[in-house]
């Protein structure tokens, strides 16, 4: 499926528990939410311990931490993020997080995530 040639409702609805959930590595639980072509929701669910290559992809990114306690790397800054925490990442910058307990964020991209839900 790709999103930009896909004619989107000017409203879409996801139920939580209708979510499409992944497990794209040991450790990390995705559950991908409402998009759009322009705009993409996903819950990350990541175990105490879990750590992600650093990495970088296009998409602008916006995180919110919902519970738990992540360190999050990139641009040369190093930060410890707790519930109500939040950060954004331009699209092309290395990055990567690392969670010191089981920690729920959530992740807003832009544009969609093709890649997420192919």
């Amino acid at each position: 499926m790709t999103p930009s040639k896909v004619d989107f409702p000017d409203l879409i609805v996801v139920a939580h528990e209708d979510g499409r959930t992944t497990q794209p590595e040991p450790g990390l639980t995705r559950r991908v939410l409402a998009y759009n072509d322009k705009l993409f929701l996903a819950e990350h669910r990541m175990a105490e311990g879990w750590k992600g290559a650093m990495h970088s992809h296009p998409h602008e990114q916006m995180v919110y931490v919902v519970s738990g306690h992540i360190q999050v790397k990139g641009g040369g800054v190093t930060k410890d993020l707790r519930p109500g925490d939040t950060f954004v990442v331009r699209g092309g910058v290395e990055h990567g997080a690392t969670a010191y307990e089981d920690s729920v964020v959530v992740d807003v991209f832009t544009p969609c995530r093709e890649d997420y839900i192919a």
